[in-house]
């Protein structure tokens, strides 16, 4: 995006309450991969739109964009994964000085091992995609069943700053999750059951959703 379009949307984005502040402090200082700013704010928007009763997030980090949903969607139940143990300790602190552990349920497990746990916990309105960027295919296949059938499917990182669109010889060797990200877009684009925009925005969010056949999704 043009840096002058993107410098004015980001001023338009609300300010942050002090709470959330002190979160992105936290992740940027310790290097905690969190939404950018501009596209957490697409998705908060959407999902507002879209008003899923649980939505399942593979990839917790702090509890940053579970605690966003949460405050977006106050209806809302939240199902939410993470492996590693020490940010999964920080999200349970974070959620529960916020006062959401009544809506936020999050699993210490991986997304891959642990599916039939996390399965139980379904049908999900919508599931957000934000873990180990490898994956995203595998996480796409094993949780597709888990969708309620209007559901939708909300992928980030899908452009992977750019480098999923630099197909030269060089960067694709030196770069196996550009690749990996390249090959789910083209997935994504491609699949016969799920019709899917990518948003330019942050780092790239996708969002696919069942197509209609026969005017039924």
């Amino acid at each position: 995006m043009n840096d002058i379009i993107h410098d004015y949307l980001l001023k338009h984005i609300p300010k942050s309450s002090p709470f959330f502040e002190e979160l992105e402090d936290y992740a940027k200082e310790n290097e905690v991969p969190i939404m950018e700013p501009d596209s957490l704010h697409c998705l908060l928007q959407i999902l507002d739109i879209q008003k899923p009763k649980r939505i399942l997030e593979l990839g917790t980090a702090i509890g940053y964009s579970a605690l966003k949903m949460a405050d977006k969607l106050p209806n809302t139940e939240i199902v939410t994964v993470e492996r590693d143990e020490e940010r999964y300790n920080k999200a349970i602190h974070n959620i529960e000085r916020y006062g959401a552990a009544d809506r936020i349920k999050v699993l210490l497990t991986d997304a891959i091992e642990g599916a039939e746990e996390i399965l139980a916990y379904g049908p999900f309105d919508a599931i957000f995609i934000d873990a180990a960027k490898a994956q995203y295919e595998k996480f796409f296949h094993i949780y597709t069943d888990s969708l309620a059938p209007d559901g939708v499917i909300y992928s980030d990182n899908v452009l992977f700053k750019g480098l999923a669109l630099d197909m030269s010889p060089e960067k694709q060797r030196k770069l196996r999750v550009a690749r990996k990200m390249r090959n789910f877009n083209d997935f994504l684009v491609t699949h016969p059951d799920f019709e899917t925009t990518t948003i330019p925005l942050g780092d790239g969010l996708s969002i696919s959703k069942r197509k209609k056949i026969g005017g039924i999704s």
